[in-house]
């Protein structure tokens, strides 16, 4: 247990940073589902505005340095080649 005032406060910021955090991480998976379900479903239309929502939180989140940039253009690569990949 900390000992300093200095370190209980610290703790107290972690804690409530790293639910903060999990609650962006479950944010941006659901993006991604929401689009993998479309896709899935053969909708083309409610895929590519899927996406295009999507789009926005992952670049939101990677901003925040919640996840690495480059495992958000992974993801959007990804997401984008199944939507075009729709026929």
């Amino acid at each position: 247990m900390a000992n300093s005032a200095q370190a209980r406060k610290r703790a107290r910021q972690n804690d409530s940073q790293r639910a903060h955090n999990a609650a962006l991480r479950s944010t941006l998976r659901t993006a991604i589902k929401k689009v993998q379900k479309a896709v899935l479903a053969g909708d083309k239309a409610v895929a590519t505005t899927t996406f295009s929502v999507s789009m926005s939180v992952i670049d939101r989140i990677a901003d925040k340095k919640i996840i690495h940039k480059n495992k958000a253009a992974r993801h959007k690569s990804r997401l984008n080649a199944a939507v075009k990949a729709m026929a």
